[in-house]
């Protein structure tokens, strides 16, 4: 059984000379999250066994933990830990940074510790490792009336993000994957460099043969802040949706989501169902009420007061219905009107979903409940399944059945088989100034298994729907290796 601790924390190890500690330490730690008495009393003396060097040791060793604490970086105390003084100030330090504080006991046999002190080329005199085991098992009592968040005997053990560490905590069992399904949502192409539409075709037939229900771009007319530079390439949505079309055969295709403001209603209208024509019955439409002021400024679009957007998002869910449907009906509303709805090719599906994005309590989801297929939340199952509380409310005062809306939220994903690949995968892609807690959190990271706890936790929340951002998206075997994670849920 893996333990899995929150991301960033401190472990301190307690046990005697021999007990297997740094052992362990290196089995399961990277090489700098782990500070060594021992290494350091090597640095700053003859060697490790430098008695003479420990106080000096012991002052770098609290500096180090220090310095580590002040960048939210996780950190394993390497030392005997049997002095409860160190211990109770170790797990002071370590919940005034705000994080968790483990201690992980070596209850390694006597019998053994002796042993493997005989074979050592300096082995303690035998007195000595005697008193250390005495005094570890008072230690292994004391601990239990510390302020530790855990007390934890040696195991294997993987520090994990703090929302797969929750889920692990529950008493319930959440491994057992439960009806869900994804999509894939490409939101930034900083790929190596190459023909960017192979590189697209690439990726949306992967992400077609890995179970990926629909694909879906941002509708954003250069790169947005929160991720990336305005600079980098991002081509126009509906164009490589089409082109996606082109190339696919099942997969479904939307906009995750279309700004209100970026095109007329109408030609909105008339693009969707061109898209759905051409791949054969597989559009979306997502719409949303436009965030980006600067980018609107940037490229002289009118950018609206809020209330003034919400109307044009309301007139434009009452009027795309009418253009897809039969005739050519007139339509007025409070931000626009046109004479005659019509639109040929018709569309092929009888309705062409919509998905609204956003989680505004007041009026997103109420405009949600009253006119669309689909939204799109953002948060932690927590938060999903609040705001699935509200969306259900407004349901139940328009008098619609909250069945009939699928419940999809947006999150980012970094997944490998093991934890080894899971770290050399981190390495790879966070840039020298992220710490790996920091990239990790950031993308959910986590290994198969973690992946389909997270995402049934998700399921629980109300959430059916996942649109996964990959930062590894164009790397070989990274959509493959989600796709494990849908065929749990397939086979759930």
């Amino acid at each position: 059984m893996e333990l899995k601790l929150p991301a960033p924390c401190v472990v301190v190890l307690i046990g005697p000379s021999s007990s297997g500690k740094s052992t362990w330490a290196t089995d399961h730690f990277a090489p700098n999250e782990v500070v060594s008495s021992d290494s350091l009393r090597a640095a700053v003396g003859i060697d490790q066994d430098d008695q003479q060097a420990s106080a000096a040791a012991f002052d770098l060793l609290d500096r180090i933990v220090t310095e580590r604490l002040s960048r939210e970086l996780t950190t394993v105390i390497d030392t005997m830990g049997l002095n409860a003084e160190d211990r109770r100030r170790w797990v002071a330090q370590t919940h005034d940074a705000g994080l968790s504080c483990h201690a992980i006991l070596f209850d390694t046999a006597a019998e053994l510790c002796e042993q493997r002190n005989d074979e050592r080329t300096r082995p303690l005199p035998k007195s000595v490792l005697r008193k250390q085991l005495a005094r570890f098992r008072t230690a292994s009592i004391e601990v239990e009336t510390e302020d530790f968040d855990g007390v934890h005997t040696r195991q294997p053990v993987a520090v994990v993000t703090l929302e797969v560490a929750a889920i692990a905590q529950e008493e319930r069992d959440l491994s057992a994957p439960v009806a869900h399904t994804f999509g894939l949502l490409l939101s930034r192409f900083d790929w190596p460099q190459g023909n960017l539409g192979e590189q697209i075709a690439s990726i949306a037939q992967r992400a077609e043969a890995a179970g990926f229900r629909d694909i879906w771009l941002m509708d954003h007319f250069r790169q947005i802040p929160q991720v990336g530079r305005a600079w980098e390439d991002l081509p126009e949505a509906y164009t490589t949706l089409s082109y996606m079309a082109g190339v696919t055969d099942r997969i479904r295709l939307g906009a995750l989501v279309t700004g209100i403001t970026h095109r007329n209603p109408v030609l909105l209208g008339k693009m969707v169902a061109t898209l759905d024509v051409l791949s054969g019955g597989r559009a979306w439409c997502g719409l949303g009420a436009a965030w980006d002021e600067d980018e609107h400024g940037a490229y002289g679009i009118d950018f609206p007061g809020l209330a003034d957007r919400y109307d044009l998002l309301e007139d434009t869910l009452r009027m795309l219905p009418l253009l897809w449907g039969k005739g050519s009906p007139k339509f007025e509303g409070k931000s626009f009107s046109a004479r005659e709805l019509v639109c040929y090719p018709r569309p092929i599906q009888d309705r062409i979903p919509i998905l609204v994005g956003g989680s505004g309590e007041k009026r997103t989801l109420r405009l949600v409940a009253e006119y669309a297929d689909a939204c799109n939340l953002f948060g932690k199952p927590e938060v999903i399944r609040h705001k699935v509380d509200v969306l259900q409310r407004h349901c139940s005062n328009l008098g619609r059945d909250p069945a009939q809306i699928e419940i999809t939220h947006l999150i980012s994903v970094l997944v490998a088989t093991d934890r080894s690949e899971l770290r050399e995968r981190v390495d790879q892609l966070r840039d020298r100034n992220t710490s790996v807690e920091k990239y990790s959190a950031r993308y959910n990271v986590g290994t198969l298994d973690d992946q389909v706890a997270l995402f049934s936790s998700y399921s629980r929340s109300g959430a059916q729907h996942s649109m996964v951002a990959l930062p590894d998206v164009a790397l070989e075997g990274s959509i493959e290796t989600f796709g494990d994670v849908i065929s749990a849920f397939e086979e759930s």
